[in-house]
């Protein structure tokens, strides 16, 4: 009977992991808006110290120089869904690039796609050294400021893990324009938050205690380093609402949490692009 239950429990246990797997890596909706795009999307290698990040980018249909964005991704790695972003980002005009920090670290040194779990690479994301997504994000900068379609300014956002990302590399970055997370946590410490030269706008779900009870103490941080911060809180949506809301079956809080970020998020590039 032991055996039994833990044969059970073994098979429910995979069936969960399938699950968030799919949610993360096989979004066919997200693929199939990402295959039917006009846009030219493209990828790159940036290499600095010998290391080798794969990246992609997606530039926009317009006449200027535009403003860039990196966009970090979920725990999950680089999906399709977080690829969808790069492109819609470039829909409203901007260049966008989502490397993938998991370049090299996946099986015989493969990326994001040579995982075969969820499990896996969130483990392998958790073994990511600090210093070295600081360096692979400094060269996605690099990149994009020295494309000749660039206008030189560059923002970065990031969703969960990418979040807290994005808020972490505010304060190892002093020429980004803005730093946008999205429902990740902030830096504990107050020298780090001591580095931050731009302004740090943080869109949360208003149903995510676990994410929301560290926004007290980043505002606290901030308002004594007198730093720019606002956090922005979605009634009713859950922790991955701008994934989860863009699927069609989201439901109504996650829809609309998504709908008023994103046109949040493009008035902030606006003002970017326009001001400096």
């Amino acid at each position: 009977m032991q055996n039994q239950w833990r044969n059970s429990y073994r098979w429910i246990l995979a069936l969960i992991v399938l699950s968030q797997w799919n949610l993360a890596s096989a979004q066919d909706w997200a693929k199939e808006r990402l295959e039917k795009s006009p846009r030219h999307g493209e990828w790159v290698v940036l290499e600095h110290e010998g290391r080798k990040v794969d990246a992609f980018v997606v530039f926009p249909e317009v006449a200027e120089k535009a403003t860039a964005v990196v966009v970090i991704h979920e725990i999950f790695g680089l999906t399709d869904w977080v690829r969808g972003v790069a492109d819609q980002l470039a829909e409203a005009g901007y260049i966008a690039i989502a490397p993938d920090l998991l370049s090299g670290a996946g099986p015989d040194g493969g990326n994001t796609s040579s995982f075969d779990s969820v499990d896996a690479a969130r483990k392998a994301i958790g073994s990511l050294p600090p210093d070295q997504i600081t360096k692979d994000l400094n060269a996605a900068v690099a990149h994009v400021r020295e494309l000749p379609a660039c206008n030189g300014k560059v923002v970065v956002t990031g969703f969960c893990w990418g979040g807290s990302q994005t808020f972490r590399f505010a304060t190892n970055n002093d020429s980004i324009k803005a730093a946008l997370p999205f429902y990740g946590s902030g830096p504990t410490a107050a020298t780090d938050i001591a580095k931050i030269k731009c302004p740090v706008v943080g869109f949360y779900g208003g149903n995510d205690a676990r994410v929301n009870a560290t926004i007290p103490e980043s505002d606290r941080l901030m308002i004594e380093a007198d730093k720019n911060y606002e956090a922005v809180l979605y009634d009713g949506a859950g922790h991955g609402f701008m994934r989860a809301g863009e699927a069609p079956d989201a439901n109504e809080a996650n829809r609309v949490g998504r709908e008023k970020a994103w046109a949040r998020l493009k008035e902030i590039l606006e003002k970017v692009n326009r001001d400096g």
